[in-house]
């Protein structure tokens, strides 16, 4: 979970991350690692800034080959 994700606002003085959008965010991650978890899997989870705590993880770990990412797409209405 990235804080700045969390704090402040985005366009017109609404938050980023409102109650709702949250909660949902935290039921589903919550399913998903319970799924996994029923695969045999885990669910790794940070609070953090991603290009720290990937860095981290990455060193933690200590044998990763790959890391794979996809970048949010973010559309600006210039009207």
């Amino acid at each position: 979970f990235d804080p700045r994700h969390y704090l402040g606002t985005h366009c017109y003085g609404f938050p980023k991350t409102g109650p709702h959008r949250l909660r949902f965010l935290l039921e589903s991650v919550k399913d998903l690692r319970e799924t996994l978890k029923k695969k045999g899997s885990t669910l790794v989870v940070r609070k953090g800034k991603p290009e720290d705590v990937v860095r981290d993880l990455i060193i933690q770990l200590g044998s990763v080959s790959a890391v794979v990412f996809h970048e949010e797409v973010r559309v600006i209405f210039d009207w």
